[in-house]
């Protein structure tokens, strides 16, 4: 009782982060196609969402990379080819860039293959792991990092990746399901059409996205007749709840509250990571914890609003 009591001061106060105080950076990824059909595919998926993340998102050229087979393809929007020291190089600039509280989103599109760690997105030389990946994204510890696997075979990623402060999704659900696949379009059609926002709000939860996503790909395989072959996948449905992308709205321009804020998002990131220990925690530690932290999120953001600002 007195949790939830604490669990409605804190949203009272609107200390759950809003959706509109994100800042947004993105990096897309589309590795080997193979043959031209699959090049088309890749591309136009990868086209649709760094499009929508330009105009819609606002999202500046200096956070949006795309990183591609054949930069040559596209020179207006690719910003290089998609060799695993590249991809490296991206997230550690990506990484100086983001601030605490902003959130990183990852698009891999592609063949991939799946075995725990190792697992894969072909790219053009070496393949990254899903190890490396872990590791590129351990440098976003206070940021959000949604990180979508639309390639095959790509289940075993989300065990290899989940933590506090990530969501991850993946087309497949297992290594096995080793077949094309078509997620990566009708992932990237709902969110570039508007059709993935069901409640019509005007922006597109995570949890939204994945959710047309994977309606759409039942509906496809039901109209071709064929044995569905691939089952998407999602770590966190209640942070992919919270994470929405859509136009920005004005910012907080008074330098104090932004630093305010900035103290907020480092406190909201402790109370995600909190949550991730609880199991290796007693019962009345953990209840002790969270009250405290909770209390002094509520304050914060009681502390914005007075200053002028949207916490």
């Amino acid at each position: 009782m007195r949790r939830a009591l604490l669990f409605a001061l804190l949203l009272s106060c609107g200390a759950v982060r809003a959706a509109e105080a994100q800042r947004t950076h993105v990096l897309i990824v589309t590795g080997l196609s193979g043959e031209p059909r699959f090049a088309e595919q890749f591309e136009g998926a990868a086209r649709r969402i760094y499009d929508v993340a330009r105009t819609q998102w606002r999202v500046p050229d200096s956070s949006l990379v795309w990183l591609a087979e054949n930069p040559a393809r596209d020179a207006a929007r690719i910003r290089g080819r998609s060799a695993r020291e590249q991809v490296g190089e991206a997230f550690l600039a990506l990484s100086q860039r983001a601030a605490p509280g902003d959130v990183l989103v990852v698009l891999l599109i592609g063949h991939g293959s799946g075995e725990g760690a190792e697992s894969r997105v072909n790219l053009p030389g070496p393949d990254p792991t899903a190890a490396d990946y872990a590791t590129w994204i351990a440098g976003f510890a206070r940021q959000t990092v949604v990180l979508v696997n639309a390639s095959s075979a790509s289940g075993d990623f989300i065990d290899v990746l989940r933590g506090p402060g990530r969501v991850i999704l993946t087309a497949t659900r297992s290594a096995f399901e080793r077949n094309e696949s078509v997620f990566a379009g009708h992932f990237a059609t709902g969110i570039s059409s508007g059709s993935a926002d069901l409640d019509k709000d005007g922006r597109i939860s995570v949890l939204e996205a994945f959710r047309y996503a994977d309606l759409e790909v039942a509906r496809a395989y039901e109209t071709a007749g064929t044995l569905r072959t691939e089952r998407a996948v999602l770590s966190d449905s209640t942070l992919a709840a919270r994470v929405s992308f859509g136009p920005p709205v004005a910012a907080n321009e008074d330098p104090r509250v932004r630093a305010l804020v900035a103290e907020l998002r480092e406190m909201e990131s402790e109370l995600a990571a909190l949550r991730a220990r609880r199991e290796s925690m007693s019962e009345a530690a953990y209840e002790a914890a969270l009250e405290a932290l909770l209390v002094r999120i509520a304050e914060k953001s009681a502390e914005i609003r007075a200053a002028g600002g949207r916490p």
